[in-house]
């Protein structure tokens, strides 16, 4: 059975005035493969946690002449979700309450075996992977969007995919590049679902969607004071995404001023709060997208050429949805299982005229649009198969909406009208009173036209 929690591997801080102790913790962490930083005192312990992210502290209650307990609640100032556990030869119940009143996480006595401090480590990873879950669950309910798969039997979009998997494993920074809602944001995700990085936080930033001064707030973070509003620190999107993946939604839009701080950061992974000086590391990977020629952006001096090249490592193209005629169909079908359930609804699939209105329709809003128009269908479709009639009309041919007057038969003209009044109204019944017939003749009629 796999433990995941067990054999992750996380930043940990160890404070303790005992040499010999310094380096037993190191040894037993890094055989785990975690990354360890090692002090002496609370002012060294306060000057690495603001230049690292750690995800777990072990600090001595005694450091010389001063308190660890009056450490914990400064280590957390700065890294509010920092787990700590308390090692101290003073074991006692008073003790252990204190800490964990000033918000450690754990407590173990000295002398303490080299299993004790795997297991504290483990339930450490344990409790970081439920809330990483957690954090990626409660971010998917709050998108309410069907969990899109990759399957396809485009060769381009076949590319991309296996290109996808090929560069998970890697370090380096990836650009995704593709029209506005083709998928780069789920390409994204997969990409990190796919790496090692999995399990660990995936950050979204939606450049264009954030004011340019508040933009590199949100992506390093600030302390308090630093800009009028800045009432507590603020740790930023990198800081959160530690030991994770970070992705830059519309790189395109990044601002000029910002771009030397994010090529700073994708070289030496180093970085400054707003209004702090104290230069911090993370540990996170970054991918970028755009739907931009930034080649053209660079040459106009819109975007520096250094900042696209380095971002520019690893290129997947995601083609539009118009060059993958054979994935319209699969992809709606699958779209309207997913709104079937969300509307507590029942539906056969799609008729051959809409699947063949859809094949033939451009896309130009891509996935995102399908998304829109499945969706809107499954609500206002009342029958168990959607019609062209529950279609946009801008997605229909002129010649597929009969005009009256026109060289079109009776028949045709009264399926359309049957068909647009059953999507407009809430029942057989009232369709039927607006149509004036009985609710047999509306059946024997469904029936005819396979509505």
């Amino acid at each position: 059975m796999n433990e995941p929690a067990a054999t992750a591997s996380l930043q940990i801080l160890i404070v303790d005035d005992e040499v010999n102790i310094r380096k037993t913790l190191s040894v037993c962490l890094e055989t785990e493969e975690h990354r360890v930083v090692a002090v002496s005192n609370a002012p060294d312990a306060v000057a690495e946690a603001a230049r690292r992210n750690f995800e777990a502290a072990f600090v001595d209650i005694r450091l010389g002449a001063a308190s660890g307990l009056d450490l914990i609640p400064q280590l957390l100032a700065i890294t509010p979700g920092l787990k700590i556990i308390v090692i101290t030869a003073y074991a006692s119940i008073d003790t252990a309450v204190e800490a964990m009143r000033r918000g450690a996480s754990d407590y173990i006595p000295k002398p303490f075996t080299p299993s004790q401090v795997s297991l504290a480590v483990r339930k450490i990873a344990e409790v970081c992977l439920l809330e990483q879950k957690i954090a990626s669950l409660t971010e998917d309910l709050e998108r309410v969007n069907p969990e899109l798969d990759f399957s396809t039997g485009s060769p381009a979009m076949q590319h991309a995919v296996s290109m996808a998997r090929q560069v998970a494993t890697a370090e380096a920074a990836v650009l995704l590049r593709g029209e506005s809602g083709t998928g780069k944001t789920v390409m994204a995700r997969m990409i990190h679902g796919w790496s090692r990085r999995e399990g660990k936080p995936f950050g979204n930033i939606s450049c264009p969607s954030i004011p340019g001064q508040l933009l590199e707030s949100e992506l390093f973070g600030h302390v308090r004071g630093a800009f009028t509003g800045a009432v507590q620190d603020s740790p930023g999107r990198i800081a959160a995404s530690e030991g994770g993946t970070l992705f830059l939604d519309e790189i395109g839009d990044l601002p000029l001023s910002l771009q030397p701080k994010l090529l700073r950061f994708l070289q030496d992974h180093e970085y400054e709060r707003i209004g702090d000086r104290v230069t911090r590391r993370a540990d996170v990977r970054i991918m970028a997208a755009t739907n931009m020629d930034l080649e053209k952006a660079a040459g106009d001096g819109r975007f520096r050429e250094d900042l696209f090249y380095r971002l520019n490592v690893i290129q997947i193209e995601i083609p539009p949805l118009r060059d993958r005629q054979d994935d319209i169909a699969p992809l709606a079908e699958r779209l309207l299982q997913f709104f079937s359930r969300a509307n507590h609804r029942t539906f056969l699939g799609f008729t051959a005229e809409a699947l063949q209105a859809m094949r033939n329709y451009p896309w130009p809003g891509n996935i995102r649009e399908l998304r829109n128009v499945v969706e809107r269908a499954a609500i206002i479709c009342p029958a168990e198969r959607i019609g062209v009639e529950h279609l946009p009309e801008t997605m229909l041919p002129r010649e597929a909406i009969p005009r009256i007057g026109g060289l079109v038969s009776l028949e045709k003209i009264e399926e359309l009208h049957i068909r647009r009044v059953l999507a407009a109204t809430k029942s057989l019944q009232e369709a039927a009173d607006v149509l004036g017939i009985d609710q047999a003749t509306l059946w024997r009629r469904r029936k005819q036209y396979g509505i």
